[in-house]
C-alpha cells in the first residue's frame, strides 16, 4: 500500500512507494557541492567497525538545499518546543566509542 501526502497549496500528491515505507537509518552525513549542485550522503557508521555504507545520496540545486535548511531549522524548533532542547551528545575517549575520522564538507 502506497502512502500518499498533500501538501498545502499547490496540493501535490506524494507518493511513498512500498519498499522505501521502512526508510533508510543514517547516523552521519557528508554534504559537498558544486557550483550547481549540493550532494548529500546519508550514513550509517556501526560502532567499532572500519566501514561505513552510503544509505542513500540525495542531489539538490542549491535553492532546494536551502530550503531544507529552512524545513529543518522550523521542524527542529517545532521538536525542541514539545520534547525540549537537543543536546548533543558528549563523547568520552573512553566510553567505547570509536572515533571516526569524517571528510571535510565545502561550504
Amino acid at each position: 500500500m502506497a502512502n500518499e501526502k498533500k501538501q498545502q497549496g499547490n496540493q501535490i500528491q506524494i507518493e511513498v512507494p512500498n519498499d522505501e515505507m521502512q526508510g533508510r537509518y543514517a547516523n552521519l552525513a557528508v554534504i559537498s557541492h558544486s557550483p550547481n549542485d549540493f550532494v548529500m550522503d546519508m550514513i550509517f557508521v556501526a560502532p567499532n567497525t572500519p566501514k561505513a555504507r552510503v544509505q542513500s545520496r540525495i542531489i539538490m540545486t542549491p535553492e532546494n538545499a536551502k530550503q531544507l535548511l529552512y524545513a529543518l531549522k522550523e521542524n527542529v524548533d517545532k521538536y525542541e518546543a514539545h520534547f525540549g532542547e537537543i543536546r548533543p551528545r558528549q563523547v568520552n575517549k573512553n566510553d567505547g566509542i570509536m572515533d571516526f575520522p569524517l571528510p571535510k564538507g565545502q561550504a
